[in-house]
């Protein structure tokens, strides 16, 4: 096991490497620099700030340059905020998105699970329809629209909840929410497919002839043999709720990397840009790899090969 983590770790190294490349390549193919929309800058200061930046040479001069650094851990400085360097400004905002991310994925989990259980326990009733019906808006709904269907239900009418800010656990509810609905949506929609194709295998017709009752049938038999499918998506889930939440974090105004990633793309602050797809990429192959333990421990046919 440990070997195969290891391992696992260490293709990660080229993955990295490429997204770097490749990110790197299309942000200088675009036209334009990041200082286009500075306006009347005499030419000496313009010179001045990409001999800072090491703009003024070429590109495949500044790409080394670029991942000299990023061997060192060095993501450079932001080019819009001045005096900020990348890990600085990740340091800072990664863990608001960290734990906005878990709560969602959490949510994700115990919402989509248990209503994909009872929808296929339940198949072709009004509950598993009614169920059905909301995880297909869920997954059709994007999270702006969301968003703000939250905000003016919990925020304008019912004051219930803070509509925007970071400053306590009830500010967490509302975006948690929004961010963890159509996941759970989907991961339903999965549990009762995968579910009701086990209930009809034959092992199954087998523990129900044998006298079993239905609750161990389906916590011992089903749900763990019904699990894989599962799994399979909570790895890149997992990545996707922590820094794909950038919407989100806009919209309700929460100091975490969504902020400073739209600014980025619209400053064209090519190494903010790189050093938030990089911490991406990175949580995607250990999502992966933690993935790949899970069916370690849950299927030992796994952990035989």
């Amino acid at each position: 096991m440990i070997k195969l983590i290891f391992r696992r770790f260490l293709w990660g190294i080229p993955v990295l490497f490429f997204v770097a490349s490749l990110t790197f390549s299309l942000m200088h193919v675009v036209p334009g620099g990041p200082f286009d929309k500075e306006k009347n800058l005499p030419p000496a200061i313009q010179k001045n700030i990409e001999e800072k930046y090491h703009l003024d040479k070429p590109v495949i001069t500044q790409y080394l340059l670029y991942m000299l650094s990023l061997s060192k851990g060095d993501l450079g400085p932001s080019y819009k905020y001045l005096g900020r360097n990348v890990n600085d400004i990740i340091s800072q905002t990664f863990p608001v998105s960290l734990e906005l991310g878990l709560w969602a994925f959490v949510i994700a989990i115990i919402l989509g699970i248990s209503t994909g259980i009872i929808s296929a326990v339940r198949v072709n009733t009004l509950i598993d329809r009614v169920s059905q019906f909301v995880a297909t808006a869920g997954i059709s709904m994007p999270n702006f629209v969301l968003a703000v269907l939250l905000i003016l239900i919990f925020s304008e009418y019912l004051k219930a909840l803070p509509a925007a800010l970071w400053e306590s656990s009830r500010y967490a509810i509302l975006p948690s929410l929004t961010l963890s609905l159509g996941p759970a949506a989907y991961i339903s929609r999965l549990t009762r497919g995968s579910i009701i194709d086990i209930l009809g295998k034959d092992y199954i017709k087998t523990a129900r002839a044998k006298g079993l009752s239905e609750p161990l049938i389906l916590f011992k038999h089903v749900i763990r043999n019904s699990i894989s499918p599962i799994i399979t998506i909570l790895g890149p889930l997992g990545a996707t709720l922590v820094t794909g939440s950038f919407i989100v974090e806009y919209i309700f105004s929460i100091p975490g990397m969504g902020k400073f990633f739209i600014t980025a793309v619209t400053n064209r602050d090519y190494p903010l840009i790189m050093g938030i797809t990089l911490i991406y990429s990175a949580l995607i192959i250990i999502a992966n790899i933690f993935v790949d333990i899970l069916y370690s421990v849950i299927d030992p046919r796994v952990r035989m090969k």
